[in-house]
């Protein structure tokens, strides 16, 4: 597959990527800008994902949500959005011959949300309880819990959507002054892919965003090096099964190291024939669900495996993993475990970007963070060139008994039992 996209800066700093795919029956339309949770205070942690909330709450033309959705639902579409630590990103999709409606809509609401404080209020509670269904949610509870055993208390260490407490302080003074320093067309990105042509979204941006205004975006503070304090966080919970989490501080998104940690990932925890699938569930039943992933951010990133186990099994699941890294930090990975593990990355890559939704939110994404778009093909062949050599490498580098981070929910949330499994 050859890049097909097409970028165009308009005269205020927005910038425009279209991907036409010719045969598709939609276009996907979607808005990023570049903040997230790196870019709050204490006492405003949670506030970029409030915002993300509030802007489908009304504008001076639809003056509801239920206007703004029906406006999307009655031409057959549909739309959401996502806040992360480093993007907020507002997305619909809808028949390709809506494109004009579904350009509209996310203008409006984009430049033009009113941001009543009754609705703040009312959103208040909303936020508040989708905090505490993540909370409800052991594994879910644990991924966050991770982070911050990973991160300490800096801004990758805190939950994106805040917490019950931040939310509940927060007043329409911070949307505001977050909207006006966050939400200007130098720190966004229009893309659209599907049924259309570059030609056509270009003219519509002109006139639908064209007179935005607004300065350079302020710096994020880099992420503090190091593994933090506390670096094992448990939570004893009532339940059955030990949600457990383990981390390793990672490489950013254009550390040179990227391909071969997205190789040694897929070795070690993607899929059922991955190593950490194989020796901890098939060949010892001590889990039913393990897995690791990866994830980077602008100047850092993170390599994280998470199982459930019963509590008699949280220590020797520890030392089974642990025993799974030193394998790959001492010994080389044999050619056809490496194929494997290549041909299962590069085809799970090339097929997650088949449709224009995909496709309009790789392009999107990695124009405002990166500034450039990497083709597909150079993706696939950096992967392909990857080396069991390049695979130990990453993996000394990685796993280091002092980069090794954990977390727990659940019954065994021994702190000083996780000590000594890690440190074993």
């Amino acid at each position: 597959m050859t890049a097909n996209w097409e970028i165009e800066t308009l005269e205020n700093g927005l910038r425009v990527v279209t991907t036409p795919v010719p045969t598709a029956q939609s276009v996907s339309v979607n808005v990023f800008v570049g903040v997230g949770s790196r870019a709050e205070e204490p006492r405003t942690n949670g506030l970029s994902h409030y915002i993300e909330h509030m802007m489908f709450k009304g504008t001076e033309r639809r003056k509801t949500s239920i206007d703004i959705a029906e406006a999307i639902e009655g031409a057959g579409g549909v739309l959401n959005a996502y806040t992360s630590q480093e993007v907020t990103c507002y997305w619909n999709q809808v028949p390709f011959d809506k494109l004009s409606l579904a350009m509209d809509v996310l203008a409006d609401m984009m430049q033009h949300s009113v941001i009543a404080q009754e609705e703040v209020d009312r959103e208040r509670t909303v936020v508040q309880q989708e905090i505490r269904r993540a909370y409800d949610q052991p594994g879910a509870w644990a991924s966050r819990l991770l982070s911050e055993a990973s991160f300490g208390d800096q801004q990758l260490g805190w939950p994106v959507a805040g917490t019950v407490e931040t939310v509940e302080e927060m007043n329409r003074d911070d949307f505001m002054d977050h909207i006006a320093t966050w939400y200007v067309p130098k720190n966004t990105v229009l893309s659209v892919a599907g049924n259309t042509t570059h030609k056509a979204v270009v003219e519509e941006a002109r006139k639908l965003f064209g007179e935005q205004t607004g300065g350079e975006p302020p710096p994020i503070e880099p992420a503090k090096e190091g593994r933090p304090e506390h670096y094992i966080i448990v939570e004893a919970r009532d339940i059955t099964q030990s949600n457990l989490g383990m981390s390793m501080r990672a490489v950013s998104r254009t550390d040179p190291d990227r391909y071969p940690v997205t190789i040694l990932n897929a070795v070690l925890g993607r899929g059922m024939s991955s190593r950490l699938f194989k020796e901890v569930r098939e060949r010892r039943g001590l889990a039913y669900s393990i897995g690791s992933g990866v994830t980077r951010y602008n100047d850092t990133g993170v390599m994280s495996i998470s199982a459930g186990v019963t509590a008699e099994h949280v220590s020797e699941t520890t030392q089974v993993i642990k025993a799974e890294l030193r394998k790959l930090i001492d010994e080389l990975v044999g050619e056809a475990e490496l194929t494997k593990a290549r041909d299962y990355t590069t085809g799970s890559f090339r097929l997650s970007l088949e449709t224009p939704m995909a496709l309009a939110q790789r392009t999107g994404e990695l124009l405002l963070l990166l500034g450039e778009i990497e083709p597909i093909d150079d993706v696939v062949d950096k992967l392909t060139a990857v080396t069991s050599e390049d695979v130990q490498r990453v993996a000394q580098r990685l796993f280091r008994d002092d980069n090794l981070s954990m977390s727990l929910v659940g019954p065994g949330a021994d702190e000083d039992e996780l000590a000594k499994a890690l440190a074993a």
